[in-house]
């Protein structure tokens, strides 16, 4: 997942994604070449826990992580709405993108899932042994789960969709109290996040192990699974591209651009992105395209460090495509009302993947949508491995986007 690493003071994260599909391909080969020996059976026992273990870890992060994150990216977005009509009219751009962005992806991954299905050979394998879940809930059940009794029984049981709104509002109305204790507050919860993101990045940098485990169940299925997680890497990506090629019709449109122009200024942004799958990296680049583009440098120099800051327009989009694809492995039944929570979550988690590197962002950004629409994680836990892919994308359609916006807010912003 693109990662913005900023100055927000929270700490920088590695993690090793190439050793992680590693772990991925080694956990396949290992389980097919001892498949029907006497090695398999102990293979399978002891490298599944050791996988079971890695992803209980994992879920045991997530919660507070998230809570961390999420209450710091509202008040950095709110204080950068604060900074006057140009930072207002850029974040109000941002948000009306990241809900189309969710919205799409709800409409259009199904869709292509009915289209195209999963190999259903394959499903069981990658599905992490999930159990099915049960009836779609309705209308009340999905307002009961908004509005719980106990917030602190929700963050126990790991009820994302509570959590995060409650966490949404409660970061709003900090904004009406004094600066000290708002300041206090902002304090408490940047540190929460910046501790569980080492933590979580221990975890992760044992995620080679864990993937292997959990990776050698997979033999079984042959080259199905392989097949499956190639069309998962499609899926996705195609989420992606449709945001990207979103951008590109912003541009030119209320961006007021020629298509010509746009792409020529564009090809180096693309290289950088290409080769970092960074917008913090692209940032240099993306400026000098703002300049053959005609953005007046007043703009470009305020709109794209915060676009990059706190506007990841593909987030939505292909984290909804994520969740989606798990519930159709783990046979999770799907309605409107639970893909709107998703959509929902996932405008409001996408605010807060500030300064997270992409296997890390996935985990905490997919965990929460996954979480409110029902959908076991489990499957979540291979899918990783192969983030690095679909990660490209997300890295393409960000700077398309926020070179987009840049344009589209300066041509709006008159003289």
């Amino acid at each position: 997942m693109d990662a913005a690493k900023t100055a927000s003071g929270f700490p920088e994260i590695k993690v090793p994604a190439g050793l992680t599909f590693a772990g991925l391909v080694l956990g396949f080969l290992a389980g097919l070449v001892f498949q029907g020996t006497s090695l398999a059976e102990p293979l399978l026992k002891y490298g599944g826990l050791a996988g079971t273990l890695w992803l209980r870890a994992l879920q045991l992060t997530i919660v507070p992580l998230v809570i961390g994150l999420v209450f710091t990216g509202i008040s950095q977005t709110l204080a950068a709405a604060n900074g006057g009509k140009l930072a207002r009219r850029a974040v109000g751009l941002f948000f009306v993108v990241l809900l189309i962005s969710g919205t799409m992806a709800a409409l259009l991954v199904p869709a292509l899932l009915t289209a195209f299905p999963i190999p259903e050979r394959a499903a069981a394998a990658l599905s992490g042994g999930a159990a099915t879940a049960g009836d779609v809930p309705g209308f009340a059940e999905v307002l009961k789960a908004m509005m719980p009794e106990n917030i602190f029984a929700s963050a126990a049981s790991g009820a994302m969709l509570p959590i995060v709104l409650f966490v949404s509002v409660f970061a709003v109305a900090t904004t009406r109290i004094a600066a000290a204790p708002r300041a206090q507050l902002n304090q408490v919860f940047e540190g929460l996040a910046a501790a569980m993101m080492v933590m979580v990045g221990w975890v992760l940098k044992l995620a080679p192990i864990g993937v292997f485990g959990l990776a050698l169940p997979l033999a079984s299925s042959g080259a199905d699974a392989i097949g499956a997680l190639a069309h998962y890497v499609l899926i996705v990506s195609a989420a992606g591209l449709v945001v990207l090629l979103g951008g590109i019709l912003l541009a030119l449109t209320l961006g007021g651009q020629k298509v010509d122009t746009f792409f020529r200024a564009m090809t180096p942004v693309y290289a950088v992105a290409l080769s970092t799958q960074s917008s913090l990296a692209s940032l240099p680049a993306m400026l000098a395209a703002t300049r053959k583009l005609g953005v007046r440098e007043a703009t470009a120099d305020f709109v794209l460090p915060l676009a990059v800051a706190i506007f990841r327009a593909t987030s939505p989009a292909m984290n909804m495509g994520v969740a989606t694809y798990a519930a159709y492995l783990t046979g999770t039944p799907l309605s409107p009302l639970v893909l709107g929570a998703g959509v929902l979550v996932a405008f409001l988690v996408s605010l807060s993947s500030v300064s997270l590197p992409g296997t890390l962002s996935f985990v905490i950004s997919v965990g929460p949508i996954a979480n409110a629409m029902g959908v076991p994680i489990a499957p979540l836990a291979l899918l990783v491995a192969v983030e690095m892919l679909p990660d490209i994308m997300r890295t393409l359609g960000n700077v398309t986007l926020d070179v987009a916006a840049t344009a589209t807010v300066d041509r709006r912003r008159g003289d």
